[in-house]
């Protein structure tokens, strides 16, 4: 029954709106009718009562009490007060209507009310009896009357049906109205959300806002353009990493044709083709290092964003599990200084190392013999500092520093792809810091990670 009940229930908002109007209608609209038809019989039925008392008072003045005996005098209208009339003498039938005998039932009726001498009225197959007493000194005389109760309950019977006719019109009324109103209610919400799914499918800068917006769609506009903002980031991510991903796949597999080619031009030498194949695995590898790099920046930006809570770090053991991870070098040092307090930052340990750990390598690929490592507070923050004693970062080459797949010299024999640097900047401006060069700097190379205070 209940799954029938959902099967049949309406799919729309604006149908189970008017479901619900209609129903509730309806239901006010029982309960009113009852109560009105109610209140219409009882009052037909006061009516019905306050003419039979009118009548049997006037029949009244024409019973004489007074005497030794009870008699009925005989008036001018005596055949139109008669009719419908008993007239009783204690328990003894002085009158009856002429239309009616002695054993009828409204005689036997009119016989019980006499006995009664209450006063009292009772139904008796659509008619209605009412008895009123009259005392004196030769007894007491009884008049019943009676009236037919069909023409009230025609009345009442087509009020019913009136009633129950208005109410249908008020049903009908109500549903169409109840959807129009919906519908346009409804109106401005489909039209953001139509609105909406073409912004977010283009990545459109276009926003709802909360200006010439009710109060009720005021907070759906903002909730909207939060989904929006964020639909964009992802967009704007998804658009980046296959940029990146095409621009930095590109080289390697320039290389591998260019190899291919050239090993296929004539015969080569054994040596010649165990060199080509060496100059492949090493694109095959730089590729692969590219996808890996830009894979787990993806991944990392999606655990990120699914954390509520930045977390805190304590920079000092993080930053000399990197240095430990490094292993023994035979030509460079890394240390790290721990003078100064200890320092926490905002981020949580994992995404630390991932800011860290570009830098670091980096510094240790072109360090001549030191690498220091360090970290000290400013204002709001925890500043690292990344030192190498190398031949430092070419002038020329500064502005393209944090470009993605670019390096200062492609065949200085270091291998890397060129992400490492935009990876780290890209996520400390995501917890709200900044990755930089210091350019003041001219023993080597010192990059600086700005990160907010934990």
């Amino acid at each position: 029954m209940t799954r029938l009940l959902r099967h049949l229930a309406p799919r729309t908002l604006r149908g189970r709106l008017s479901l619900v109007a209609l129903t509730t209608a309806a239901l006010l609209m029982t309960v009113l009718t009852a109560a009105f038809n109610i209140v219409l019989d009882r009052h037909l039925r006061h009516q019905a009562d306050a003419e039979l008392g009118s009548r049997a008072d006037a029949v009244a003045t024409t019973v004489d009490t007074s005497g030794p005996r009870v008699r009925v005098l005989e008036t001018v209208n005596d055949r139109l007060l008669d009719a419908n009339v008993w007239i009783y003498s204690g328990t003894r039938l002085l009158e009856k209507p002429p239309a009616t005998t002695a054993g009828s039932t409204l005689t036997e009726a009119a016989a019980r009310l006499a006995v009664r001498g209450d006063g009292g009225c009772t139904t008796v197959r659509a008619v209605r009896l009412c008895a009123r007493s009259r005392g004196g000194s030769s007894g007491t005389a009884t008049v019943v009357t009676a009236l037919d109760l069909a023409p009230y309950r025609n009345s009442a019977a087509a009020v019913l049906l009136g009633s129950l006719a208005l109410d249908a019109v008020m049903l009908a009324c109500t549903y169409a109205l109840t959807r129009l109103a919906v519908g346009r209610a409804l109106r401005p919400v489909r039209t953001m959300t139509d609105q909406a799914a073409e912004w977010s499918a283009a990545g459109s800068d276009e926003r709802f806002g909360a200006a010439h917006h009710p109060a009720e769609l005021a907070s759906l506009g903002a909730s909207l353009d939060a989904l929006l903002d964020r639909i964009r980031t992802v967009l704007g991510h998804e658009r980046q990493l296959t940029g990146e991903l095409s621009h930095e796949l590109r080289t390697p597999l320039t290389r591998i044709i260019i190899e291919l080619d050239w090993w296929r031009a004539r015969p080569r030498t054994a040596a010649e083709t165990r060199a080509t194949h060496e100059v492949i695995a090493d694109a095959a590898q730089a590729m692969r290092a590219i996808c890996d790099t830009l894979l787990d920046d993806a991944r990392e930006e999606a655990r990120t964003a699914a954390t509520a809570a930045p977390g805190t770090t304590a920079v000092e053991p993080v930053l000399c599990r990197l240095v430990d991870r490094l292993g023994t070098l035979e030509q460079v040092r890394a240390v790290v200084d721990t003078t100064g307090p200890e320092l926490a930052a905002a981020v949580r340990p994992a995404l630390l190392e991932r800011i860290v750990s570009p830098l670091l390598t980096n510094a240790v690929r072109y360090a001549r013999s030191t690498v220091t490592v360090s970290a000290r507070p400013v204002p709001g923050g925890v500043r690292i500092s990344v030192t190498d004693d190398g031949p430092g970062v070419p002038e020329a080459f500064v502005g393209d520093l944090f470009q993605p797949g670019r390096r200062a010299d492609p065949g200085d024999g270091h291998d890397g792809a060129g992400l490492g640097l935009p990876l780290a900047r890209r996520l400390a401006r995501g917890v709200g810091g900044e990755v930089s060069h210091d350019r003041a700097y001219t023993s080597g190379a010192r990059f600086l990670a700005d990160l907010p205070a934990g």
